[in-house]
């Protein structure tokens, strides 16, 4: 039976998350006598006490651990010959994270990817995208209010929402949304708000959760430019559009129709961006795609520059999704959640922290569930928990075709005892 470890995330202040809770961690141990070692950290939403009510055992470091749950990357230095299972953020090729998979290769250890972990037709089964949603739009809104302030004067009542770290909990940020709604529904809003969401995943299902306790009227992306043209808006009324691929990209070929399938198995090779066309009719987008560099971009950076002059319609864009230069080109950084927003400046191709004139505001934070750490480790915790027996009871020393795991597992792992698997192979070009 393998120890299952559990790291102490360290990548910064803010991430408090932990990928199994004490509560989940106590029934493993009781259901199925499996041993946990929770790395002590004061900093985790849930302390080590919690941990050991339920009988972990808690120790400064994982060395007698042989499988390790973590939420986020793991340095280099720390690798040694175990079975990982964290986000690796590797699977795109990022180059950042090469160093890293570098030396799981080189250790001779096993990766496993949460990202990966999907059914059979390809839906992720755990992940924290919902979260990064809820928590996403409020700091979205966030932002909105301070830009119209500080850019152009002008009070809005989103001025009244708090940074979602500072919420007691979900529902107290609920609760600000539904004051947030009321007040909007007496008093009205002097500019229209049309919010555009491109995507209808879980991230953007999370962010409409909240978006919708405002009064909301939804447009058909089909309908957007007549309808703005007309100017016929209700001021006790915010409005959104749910884009959808067959919005955002159309065939290199005029005599070809968009297809599904056909897009996510060419992308590039025979689509391009139409998402541009939109843009102008928009208050806020919020971006909520999957991006990897198959597919084409939803804003190139030379396609900002008419969106940066005073009076234009398009006023912020959230960038929940986060790929650095990726589906938005102008995202050059992340951010932090005391300190969400960046400018883009297209004609100068840099960022600079806060709102600045003449630039396009985004919200680029990275890890935004950790913003609700106790809430979206509950929610991820109570999918993880049913594959952690079969973990722990595994025979990580046999041959990769030997290995006794569900298949959902099994096709999530990257790296295994040091070689990439069959499925992963094409990783070897960016190592």
């Amino acid at each position: 039976m393998n120890v299952i470890g559990i790291r102490k995330e360290d990548k910064n202040k803010w991430e408090k998350r932990t990928p199994l809770i004490p509560k989940h961690v106590g029934e493993l141990i009781k259901e199925h006598n499996l041993k946990f070692i929770i790395q002590s950290s004061d900093l985790r939403a849930f302390s080590d006490n919690e941990y050991q009510k339920e009988g972990a055992i808690i120790q400064k470091d994982l060395d007698k651990a042989d499988v390790i749950f973590a939420v986020k990357e793991i340095p280099p230095n720390l690798i040694s010959q175990k079975i990982y299972i964290f986000f690796s953020h590797v699977i795109k090729g990022q180059k950042y994270n090469m160093p890293m998979l570098k030396k799981i290769i080189d250790e001779k250890a096993t990766l496993i990817d949460y990202e990966k972990i999907v059914d059979s037709a390809g839906r992720r089964l755990i992940f924290f995208g919902n979260w990064a949603g809820l928590s996403g739009m409020n700091e979205i809104l966030w932002a909105y209010g301070q830009r119209m302030l500080k850019i152009e004067g002008i009070k809005t009542p989103f001025l009244n929402l708090k940074h979602t770290f500072e919420y007691e909990d979900i529902q107290e940020e609920k609760r600000y949304f539904k004051k947030l709604s009321n007040e909007i529904q007496r008093d009205g809003l002097e500019f229209p708000l049309i919010c555009g969401f491109a995507g209808y995943g879980n991230v953007s299902k999370g962010a409409q959760a909240i978006y919708d306790i405002l009064p909301v009227i939804e447009i058909d992306p089909n309908d957007l430019k007549s309808f703005s043209e007309k100017g016929e808006f209700s001021k006790k009324h915010v409005y959104k559009v749910v884009f959808k691929e067959e919005h955002l990209v159309e065939p290199n070929d005029p005599d070809m129709k968009f297809d599904l399938q056909d897009y996510y198995k060419y992308g590039l090779e025979k689509y391009h961006s139409k998402f541009y066309e939109y843009l102008p009719y928009l208050t806020i987008l919020v971006n909520a795609i999957f991006w990897s560099n198959k597919y084409p971009r939803l804003i190139k950076k030379e396609e900002f520059k008419p969106f940066v002059k005073e009076g234009n319609r398009l006023k912020l864009i959230g960038d929940i999704s986060i790929d650095i230069e990726g589906a938005i080109e102008g995202s050059l950084r992340s951010t932090k959640p005391d300190n969400p927003v960046i400018t883009y400046d297209p004609f100068t191709d840099t960022a600079t922290n806060g709102f600045k004139k003449n630039g396009m505001p985004i919200v680029a934070i990275d890890n935004l569930p950790c913003e609700l750490p106790r809430e979206s480790s509950s929610s991820f915790s109570s999918t993880l928990i049913k594959y952690v027996k079969d973990i722990a009871k595994a025979d990580f020393s046999v041959k990769f075709n030997d290995l006794d795991l569900p298949s959902e597992i099994k096709n999530a792992i990257i790296v295994y005892q040091g070689n990439l698997t069959s499925n992963y192979t094409y990783l070897k070009e960016y190592l």
